[in-house]
């Protein structure tokens, strides 16, 4: 470990002698004292990992000591987080990676106990359970047991990893949603480690394997979501190369008026900085609003960072940090070293203090934000409460454009009394399918609202909206207000404090009198778990193929998440979800129109029900406490009796049952040699895809339901698994066979080669071309691997938008797909991409696949790679007829070490090799 600076200090803290790298000591050398919070936790990690610039050199440090704010990055760094958090749909094929490395370092002449993690790495159980009942005080108690049966091998596997692997430990299922477990429980702020015989203090930071890992950067801790392979290359000691980012600033002032929620408020910040553009950035909030922002406020922001596109929105430490850490039960010694190490280093904040430099500043007045809701398919995309309904309407025709009723679209302007103004608009004709549920007669209709669901991280870590739905639902059952019966239901806590305080607040009960049980501890609903809908309402639907809503308090909405049933997704407050219940409709205006009738006849206005924030907050103050956390942590990794009952095998390589549809070892590293490969060009190439904009990893990688008729559905029935078996395709990440099956079989995936056709399909053209045969997507991959004939995809701006999901890599890299040709991508899809050796090229500036004239039918080359030395290359698309269309493409192949690790195969390829050479060695 280098010290060119001569930075090692000592810090004495609960009679115990800390060393620390010293922000303050550079400071005397460099104005360190402009820096953003966030570029002060780099320096501090470049100073700990500086090694003679074998990874971290004197260069570096000074780069970032020297940061230009106005600068675009070009400079890069080495970054290792301090530990790695996992949730299970992608935990297990971290853990199934990690198991088939042991086997092939074996093969290469090391030993399996060389792949262990070198950093702590937590995975917490929390994307499995799914809403299959709901409505029921028995719901959480059978979804449970619901859950354990579909997952009893995945379960298995991972207690054999547990017991396996070091530094690795397991929160078990029914314990919170893994970003509020982190939250809550697991984030440290300020680490203290043995390394090398020096107790060390440094920041905690933080990889997940999940997009919304930022949710901790509301107190003060830097983390944002890797892929999977990412992230197994940090737990194996691997740093993360990284271009030194631009900092925004947003500044935030005032407080939030009457009636406006931390969902409103992070919906506003969302849209804002979408619009402003922060994809590849870091955002960092700031201004006098912030001592009046709970923690979980910022948290609630801060968890948003994917759908905003930064790397990161992180607020700094202050004395609201230290005491939301003693709200949750940490001990007193832990929080005294947090105080005394931010303070010591410079990272501590302080009311009116200046300001840092930033590459570009937004500004917000919290007293501006008003009741909002996001949707029907976006998160970026905000809407005010007043015009959900108009929204909804305006939204209608391009949902209903495929099927055979077009009645719908019409739109019915109800003017104010007295004006020619528009007071509302509603849909003014509308099928209707009329059903019977619950032993009632009810109509379906256009913009009904089947689910409604408190869920998600997002929401359910602030107590200040979760207690408010419970007021808002208290204040509804006592005027005799009820859920439609229409309306799916469903309440996921979020962690096992979450029902405590809304016990303790007397709340539980009115929320359940509207259905809203407790139906289990997982993201359910917004990651796509929400589960069949009632027969009686999925017939409904299909009857006329009605545009239905969900109503969610969650953060994704994209199409096809949430239901495949469910077509416009609101994302919308806890109190909100309920309010959308009681109303059963998103075609109307809850400001203006009665949300129901009391059970006097009366009408029930949404202001009649809603809490005021004293009414929270009071509540807040009596109910919220220490005790909570403490006795609901206590053995965090314990778990229940389902959990220890569940038999696993021993051993340091795992004994892979071929007959397994779960777990499954991966073809990654089959014949890998100690070779390194070359970047090659690709000749020959058939056009896979031809997407337009915002294609997620939801549309790419395999989520959801696995249809019966589809590659992977037929895939398990052919060894037996019924389609009542199947569970999702989250489920089933660690076997290869079936994700493969599933890569961009999104039903709402729309292929360009198909006009506006949705589902997962393209035309194969065989080795002599023809006019191409109509296949699903994995069926015509297959045909052409068989042919020797490699894949390219072609797509419009935000490319691989969404959650981390590594397998949008791996399956496209299982598919044959050697290249990805983009107007623009996400940050993580297109590490993951780099990571599982399909090469991310970029459209110039106003280019894209159509104004190139292509469509899909050609044959394509990318040459003039020179083995990733090259900035851009060229490709040449031909036609059926021999004409031909060249056009300059960017490689993004950002740092040298991508290079590396795309010469090796990927960058798991690249560590096993390292490994392998330092055990030959």
């Amino acid at each position: 470990m280098s010290d060119s600076f001569s930075t090692r200090r000592q810090l004495s803290v609960n009679g115990r002698d800390y060393t620390y790298f010293s922000l303050p000591v550079l400071g005397e050398r460099y104005d360190i004292s402009r820096l953003p919070y966030s570029m002060k936790i780099l320096l501090e990690n470049l100073l700990r990992h500086e090694d003679g610039g074998a990874t971290v050199g004197k260069d570096h440090i000074e780069a970032v000591a020297q940061w230009d704010a106005k600068k675009e990055p070009d400079q890069e760094i080495a970054f290792m987080p301090a530990r790695v958090v996992l949730q299970d749909f992608t935990g297990v094929p971290c853990v199934v990676d990690l198991a088939a490395m042991r086997d092939a370092v074996s093969k290469l002449g090391g030993k399996p106990s060389q792949i262990n993690p070198l950093i702590p790495s937590e995975l917490v159980i929390d994307h499995s359970v799914q809403v299959d009942v709901f409505g029921s005080p028995e719901a959480l108690d059978l979804n449970g047991k619901i859950e354990f049966q579909r997952n009893k091998e995945r379960y298995s596997f991972l207690r054999w990893g547990q017991k396996s692997f070091e530094n690795f430990k397991v929160v078990p299922p029914n314990t919170g949603i893994v970003h509020q477990v982190n939250l809550e429980n697991l984030a440290r702020v300020v680490m203290g480690r043995e390394v090398d015989g020096d107790l060390l203090a440094f920041p905690d930071t933080v990889f997940g394997t999940d997009s919304h890992t930022t949710m901790i950067n509301g107190i003060g801790v830097l983390g944002w979501g890797v892929g999977g392979i990412e992230a197994e290359a940090a737990m194996l000691g691997q740093p993360s190369s990284m271009l030194i980012p631009q900092v925004v600033g947003f500044k935030l002032t005032g407080q939030l008026p009457e009636g406006a929620t931390a969902t409103d408020l992070v919906l506003t910040v969302t849209q804002m900085l979408r619009k402003h553009g922060v994809v590849g950035k870091f955002v960092e909030f700031f201004g006098d609003g912030l001592q009046h922002l709970p923690l979980a406020d910022r948290a609630t922001i801060a968890n948003m960072a994917p759908e905003y596109g930064a790397t990161c929105g992180i607020f700094p430490i202050d004395s609201e940090s230290l005491t939301y850490l003693r709200l949750s039960g940490r001990s007193e010694e832990q929080i005294a070293l947090v105080e005394a190490y931010a303070k010591a280093q410079g990272l501590w904040h302080e009311a009116n203090q200046p300001h840092a430099t930033y590459s570009a500043t937004l500004e917000l007045d919290l007293g501006e934000v008003r009741p909002s809701m996001a949707g029907p398919k976006r998160p970026q995309d905000r809407v005010l409460l007043e015009n959900v309904h108009s929204n909804f309407a305006e939204s209608l025709g391009p949902l209903i454009a495929n099927r055979k009723s077009k009645v719908g679209c019409a739109i019915e302007e109800l003017k104010a009394e007295g004006g020619d103004q528009p007071q509302a608009n509603h849909l003014a004709a509308k099928p209707v399918s009329k059903i019977r549920i619950k032993e009632q007669d009810a109509e379906l209709c256009d913009g009904s609202v089947v689910i409604a669901a408190i869920t998600s991280c997002t929401n359910t870590s602030n107590p200040a909206v979760m207690l408010g739905a419970g007021l808002l639902a208290r204040n509804a059952a006592r005027l005799g207000l009820k859920s439609k019966p229409w309306v799916k239901t469903s309440l996921g806590p979020g962690s096992l404090v979450v029902t405590d305080y809304l016990k303790k607040a007397g709340v539980l009960d009115d929320l359940e009198k509207l259905g809203f049980y407790v139906v289990g501890y997982g993201c359910t609903t917004c990651i796509g778990n929400s589960g069949p809908l009632p027969d009686e309402v999925s017939k409904g639907i299909a009857e006329n193929e009605l545009v239905v809503a969900s109503v969610l308090s969650g953060n994704r909405n994209f199409e096809g998440r949430v239901h495949p049933e469910v077509k416009a997704n609101y994302l919308a407050s806890p109190p909100l979800v309920v309010a959308y219940a009681i109303a059963g409709t998103v075609n109307i205006d809850l400001t203006q129109e009665p949300i129901g009738k009391s059970s006097e006849g009366n009408d029930v206005y949404l202001r009649d029900i809603w809490p005021t924030n004293k009414e929270i907050g009071d509540m807040i103050a009596a109910t919220v406490g220490p005790e909570l956390f403490a006795q609901n942590y206590a053995d965090v990794f314990k778990g229940d009796t389902r959990w220890n009952q569940i038999a696993s095998p021993d051993g340091e390589s795992f004994q892979w049952d071929e007959s397994s549809t779960y777990i499954k070892n991966p073809p990654y590293f089959d014949g890998m040699t100690m070779e390194v490969g070359s970047i090659d060009d690709v000749h020959g190439a058939r056009v896979m895809g031809l997407f337009g904009d915002s294609i997620t990893t939801d549309h790419i990688s395999p989520a959801g339901n696995i249809k019966k008729d589809s590659p992977a559905g037929r895939f398990l029935q052919e060894r037996g698994v019924q389609p009542a078996d199947f569970n999702s395709y989250g489920s089933r990440r660690g076997n290869d066979d079936v994700m493969v099956r599933g890569t961009f079989a999104n039903i709402r995936i729309k292929n360009l080669m198909f006009g506006g056709e949705e589902g997962g399909n393209t035309l194969y053209f065989g080795k002599d071309g023809g006019q191409g045969e109509k296949l699903a997507i994995y069926d015509a991959a297959m045909k052409y691997k068989a042919d020797g004939v490699p894949l390219v995809v072609f797509a419009g701006k935000e490319y691989g938008t969404g959650s981390s999901r590594d397998w949008a890599a791996k399956g496209t890299n299982l598919l044959g797909v050697k290249a990805v040709i983009a107007e623009s991508f996400e940050r993580i899809h297109r590490s993951n991409l780099v990571g599982m050796g399909v090469l991310p090229l970029q459209f110039k500036d106003g280019e894209n696949a159509q104004s190139h004239g292509l469509d899909g039918s050609e044959t394509i080359e990318v040459i003039g790679l020179d083995d990733g030395k090259a900035k851009t290359a060229t490709v040449v698309a031909k036609k059926a007829d021999g004409s031909e269309q060249k056009f300059e493409v960017k490689v993004l192949l950002l740092t040298p070490k991508e290079v590396e690790y795309f010469r090796h195969g990927g960058i798991l390829h690249y560590v096993l090799r390292q490994l392998a050479a330092k055990k030959a060695a």
